[in-house]
């Protein structure tokens, strides 16, 4: 296949070129600046928008882009920023797809649809949850159905926290619990979903080859636990005791929204598209997931 893929320079997005390009697939980079290289292709969807010589030939298209959730507090400013980055580069990339009549479009997506869902395990059918993170993914999967084409097959990935120690989540917990400073937050009792960095990139792949899957799909393994056992887990992973409790209030105030929906909210997410459809995880429980993670690169 030849595979046009957005966000190519992000954790997820390096690792599924790269995982694409060893399984013989033709991968195109789409890149927000100068291209310098054969295999990329500049766009921009503020100006220039989508050349149609970029996705000359290609098969399907894989949307990857957006300003990291947590990278920064739930300002006011960080809120338009965050719905900037998804609404009108997934539009655009849609239209494209439309246009050129590429058959398959694969549109990043989010856990945080589902809200809180408590202990209640959120499935693909289900509607969406309450909060602003839910509101922007709202809008972020419509920006990719409306706009991509009645002949188009859209998948949706709703995924959970990417767990790998190249980066995302861990890259930014490792350090303080390898300092013995980490712990739950709040309770520890609300649910926490995740998937490992290599499923994650094997679920896309096996979703590009199933022309029978459209719509939205958890990227989320079935281990998923409450947030004082992920700790522990980190815990061991790293060898140092897990016991430092933060309070809500304390995450509230630090955090603000930002902690409240990320952190504070249960999120137990089960990928029933996937696993109906034979998908099986190389990581289903934590303790494999951080394992491998932790494993020092070679």
């Amino acid at each position: 296949m030849r595979i046009a893929v957005a966000g190519s320079q992000g954790l997820i997005g390096n690792a599924l070129v790269n995982s694409l390009r060893a399984a013989g697939h033709t991968v195109i980079r789409l890149v927000r600046r100068e291209a310098l290289a054969d295999d990329e292709f500049s766009w921009d969807p503020e100006t220039i928008g989508m050349p149609a010589e970029s996705l000359d030939g290609v098969d399907a298209v894989v949307s990857l882009g957006g300003v990291g959730v947590g990278n920064g507090r739930w300002t006011g400013r960080f809120k338009q920023e965050l719905r900037n980055s998804r609404i009108t580069p997934t539009e655009v990339l849609a239209e494209a797809v439309r246009d050129l009549g590429i058959p398959t479009f694969i549109s990043a997506s989010a856990t945080g649809f589902y809200g809180d869902t408590g202990t209640r395990a959120a499935v693909e059918t289900d509607g969406p949850g309450e909060g602003f993170l839910a509101g922007l993914v709202v809008d972020w999967e419509r920006a990719a159905t409306a706009n991509a084409g009645p002949d188009t097959r859209v998948v949706l990935l709703r995924t959970a926290p990417v767990l790998s120690a190249q980066g995302g989540l861990l890259g930014k917990l490792r350090p303080l619990f390898k300092l013995g400073l980490g712990g739950p937050i709040g309770n520890g009792k609300q649910y926490f979903s995740w998937i490992s960095l290599i499923d994650e990139v094997r679920a896309i792949e096996f979703l590009l080859d199933s022309p029978g899957i459209a719509g939205p799909v958890n990227l989320s393994a079935p281990g998923s636990l409450p947030f004082g056992e992920f700790c522990k887990a980190l815990g061991k992973a790293v060898h140092r005791p897990a016991v430092l409790q933060v309070p809500e209030f304390v995450a509230r105030r630090v955090g603000g929204e930002m902690a409240e929906e990320m952190i504070l909210f249960s999120q137990r997410v089960e990928p029933r598209v996937l696993t109906e459809h034979g998908f099986t995880f190389n990581h289903p429980e934590i303790r494999q997931a951080l394992t491998y993670a932790m494993k020092p690169a070679t």
